[in-house]
């Protein structure tokens, strides 16, 4: 059996799935809110590195600091807090319930798209290519947003780096980890002993490296080291050590871009030089004035996308496009199109007794764990616990395998359960072409998809292709077993009550009167379903709005 999941906060409510991320102060998890059936964030203390009480406090505060920073920002550009526990008193016991955000840091894009060198990469490095213009500037002109908000309350970063951003799937920039940012004008508590330089010195800015004033133009330094990456394909310096860095930070004026990557435009190049000023006054004056001048450069919007690639493991993936906000703001939710089915390994060798014995068991587990998940409700995380199974099942079993496709059956089925009609049309779909070209367009289970992939559409407004869809299977379905089948019944009751609820009262009172009389005699006309449909037609036949499908 799997080893039950651990669970904080009041009556168990945040289920902590995987450890996602550890870092010096903590731990990130992948969980669930039990409550509102959602993916969650859970940062945690690692309480291994507590070393003092002083140490547990300041840690507390860090943790206070972004979840009170975060929420104050409120921007789509921050992750979102929804909970956080910050009792001093007992520091094991603090954490953040955060927006889950499903995503790519911006460092893994630079490095395994492979345009990113580093101080060891030596010609390489030298020949790094950058990303196009227009991702740089979408990515940059975002962060410009998420610190305008922060600025303006005011809030200075403080760690602004390739490692604390995030492209989310949908192309939205993400800016993260608030834990050291700097709420100027307050009496703040000093994180760090006094001396102690907060940032990384890759991206530090003059003042923060000689411990002087910080205000929003050191995130802004921050920035233009972060913008010349993108386009240059490696860092602005390449110390190979802090020393060496905050030195060339301070005192070593930084390469122009164009002598790098010609085709840059110079006012791009302009732009980041005077990020990169060591005076701060010499830099731009904000965020704003910042995303002025790096307007020219990002696309226009129903221009074409510029796809990259990230190569990592060898097996290349598309990057999510952080242009698609400005090429398609505020787009509809894109078409869900049918996912691709899982290849037959070919030459498949006999998987050893024990292997198949443990996987027969996993599978038995994520149908066990799933169903009781869905009976709770919480339908988004009992699919989510079959999706992570399929891929493995797929793997090893191949992805026509009865028991692979019996757990995309039930992910399915438990989408369209919990509504989420969208995610679960595409996979009835799929599912039930593979239906087809192995038991033929009349295999039970083929027919089985397509109804439900009727009710899918159905509900999503589709009533057009449900109608077709639905008299298409019961046409097969009647020439099999008749009008009066168990199936074909609530076939008909479907495209009965779709026309009904679509206006068509002619065609919905003819479909449902010979439905109605042939239930009388099947189920009888007590029969709760019998009533049901007699119940329809004499709202039909009377005064009434018609009916919600």
């Amino acid at each position: 059996m799997a080893q039950a999941a651990a669970r904080i906060g009041e009556q168990g409510r945040y289920e902590l799935i995987e450890e996602i991320e550890s870092g010096g102060m903590g731990t990130v998890w992948r969980g669930y809110d039990a409550v509102l059936d959602r993916e969650i964030a859970v940062k945690l203390i690692r309480p291994d590195i507590v070393v003092s009480p002083a140490q547990a406090l300041e840690f507390a505060r860090r943790f206070e600091r972004e979840a009170r920073v975060t929420a104050r920002i409120g921007h789509h550009g921050v992750p979102q807090v929804f909970d956080a526990v910050l009792d001093e008193a007992s520091y094991d016991r603090l954490y953040l319930v955060m927006e889950y955000v499903r995503g790519i840091s911006l460092r893994r894009v630079l490095t395994d798209s492979g345009v990113t060198g580093t101080e060891s990469d030596g010609a390489e490095a030298a020949a790094a290519v950058g990303l196009p213009v227009s991702w740089a500037a979408s990515i940059a002109a975002q962060i410009c947003t998420v610190l305008s908000y922060a600025h303006a309350l005011p809030v200075v970063h403080r760690d602004l780096k390739p490692d604390n951003v995030l492209i989310a799937a949908d192309g939205t920039v993400k800016v993260l980890d608030f834990g050291i940012a700097k709420l100027l004008r307050t009496d703040v508590t000093r994180l760090t002993a006094t001396g102690h330089r907060i940032g990384t010195s890759r991206y530090m800015s003059p003042e923060q490296i000689d411990n002087a004033q910080i205000t929003p133009l050191s995130d802004l330094y921050a920035l233009g080291c972060v913008l010349h990456e993108l386009l240059a394909g490696q860092p602005v310096f390449s110390g190979d050590n802090d020393y060496q860095l905050m030195h060339q930070h301070m005192d070593v004026p930084p390469k122009p871009l164009r002598t790098l990557r010609p085709e840059v435009p110079e006012d791009l190049e302009t732009l980041v030089l005077d990020l990169l000023a060591k005076a701060p006054e010499q830099r731009p004056a904000d965020a704003y004035a910042v995303y002025e001048r790096l307007s020219p450069h990002l696309p226009q919007p129903g221009s074409a996308a510029v796809p990259v690639m990230l190569a990592d493991g060898g097996s290349p993936a598309v990057v999510p496009d952080p242009t698609v906000v400005y090429r398609q703001p505020n787009a509809p939710l894109r078409r869900t199109t049918a996912p691709s089915l899982s290849p037959e390994p070919t030459a498949l060798l006999p998987a050893p007794v024990r292997a198949d014995t443990e996987l027969r068991d996993a599978i038995r587990d994520a149908y066990s764990q799933s169903a009781d998940l869905a009976e709770k409700g919480r339908f988004a995380q009992a699919a989510d616990v079959l999706k992570a199974l399929i891929s493995t099942a797929a793997t090893a079993l191949g992805g026509h395998n009865p028991r692979v496709l019996g757990l995309r059956l039930q992910r399915a089925a438990i989408l369209m359960a919990g509504g989420d009609f969208r995610r679960a049309l595409p996979e009835f779909d799929a599912l039930a072409a593979v239906y087809a070209r192995t038991g033929g367009p009349a295999d039970g289970s083929a027919l089985e998809c397509r109804r439900r992939a009727a009710h899918c559409r159905a509900n999503l407004g589709q009533a057009t292709a449900a109608l077709r869809e639905f008299r298409e299977v019961l046409e097969i379905v009647s020439d099999m077993d008749g009008d009066a089948s168990e199936t074909a019944l609530d076939l008909r009751r479907s495209i009965g009550v779709l026309l009904f609820s679509e206006g068509r009262r002619t065609e919905a009172e003819g479909v449902l009167d010979a439905l109605h009389e042939d239930m009388c005699v099947l189920l009888g006309e007590d029969d709760e379903e019998t009533r049901e449909i007699a119940g329809l037609l004499a709202r039909l036949r009377g005064p009434g709005e018609p009916g919600r499908y």
